[in-house]
């Protein structure tokens, strides 16, 4: 296979992964030769082991970095900074993607960017939504509240035994009227966690004296 006939088969992909791959030639071998070479040569670019796309001016669709975040590591949502900055609760740009996932942690580094993967176990591995990307394409993304839930889960240490300034001062949070507050300690108690119950109460407390 040429790689004007490979282009033309996978143009139109967002990304093109393995089982794309294989199920077009009788000779995987063959082609997987090929794809080393056109990527030695920033024709294809590798994802990760299986995952690849197509350089930016042969591929028709630019895939979003939310939408790879999901491919490369799944199940996974995206979570914690990245999404906190999405819904305004934070004002700082985030670069790297972290996603919540089942399974164990991860991190790929692609031409895309840094992406973690951090391990959550299974009862609380929720309070994810399905929303579209710039391309139409779904993707799952941490509710707001879990967002939080999630960032205060892996940051324990940062917050625990401190005050309420904590989250104007070192995290800048704003827009808590995103928040939906029942939901917030609904969600915080399926952690089943005394810190993070007392994180949430904090947060709250907060929340009502800005109000």
């Amino acid at each position: 296979m040429t790689y004007l006939e490979f282009k033309n088969t996978f143009r139109d992909f967002p990304l093109i992964s393995s089982s794309h791959i294989f199920n077009i030639t009788h000779k995987p071998q063959l082609l997987r030769r090929q794809l080393s070479r056109w990527q030695k040569r920033g024709l294809v670019i590798k994802l990760r082991r299986g995952l690849y796309v197509l350089n930016v001016k042969d591929r028709k669709i630019h895939p979003s970095r939310t939408f790879i975040a999901n491919a490369l590591y799944s199940p996974s949502y995206v979570s914690n900074e990245y999404i906190l900055r999405y819904y305004s609760l934070i004002p700082e740009m985030v670069i790297d993607l972290t996603s919540v996932t089942a399974k164990k942690t991860a991190t790929f580094k692609n031409a895309f960017g840094t992406f973690h993967y951090q391990h959550l176990k299974d009862e609380l591995f929720f309070g994810f939504t399905k929303v579209e990307d710039e391309n139409g394409f779904p993707v799952l993304i941490a509710e707001p509240e879990k967002a939080l839930l999630d960032f205060f889960y892996f940051n324990q240490k940062e917050f625990k035994n401190k005050g309420k300034e904590i989250f104007a001062l070192s995290y800048r949070f704003q827009n808590f009227e995103r928040i939906k507050k029942k939901k917030l300690k609904d969600f915080a108690k399926r952690y089943n966690n005394k810190v993070i119950l007392d994180i949430v109460n904090n947060l709250l407390s907060y929340i009502k004296e800005i109000s």
